[in-house]
């Protein structure tokens, strides 16, 4: 079970993506599912905006 610090800080980075790809729509469920997995967080910000993988790990690497 997720502690109160984890889903604080899930939301610490959930809003930081959207604030970085923010002409991307993210649906919360579509977030939820790639919660914790940074292959998946990384193909579902590559799906909503094309960009290349390689520069969402290189943003992500930033905010984490």
């Amino acid at each position: 079970m997720a502690t109160k610090a984890m889903n604080e800080s899930w939301r610490r980075v959930r809003d930081q993506i959207k604030a970085i790809w923010d002409d991307a729509d993210f649906d919360d469920k579509e977030m939820k599912r790639a919660r914790g997995e940074m292959h998946k967080i990384v193909g579902l910000i590559h799906d909503k905006t094309g960009e290349s993988p390689e520069e969402i790990r290189r943003k992500m690497s930033a905010i984490l």
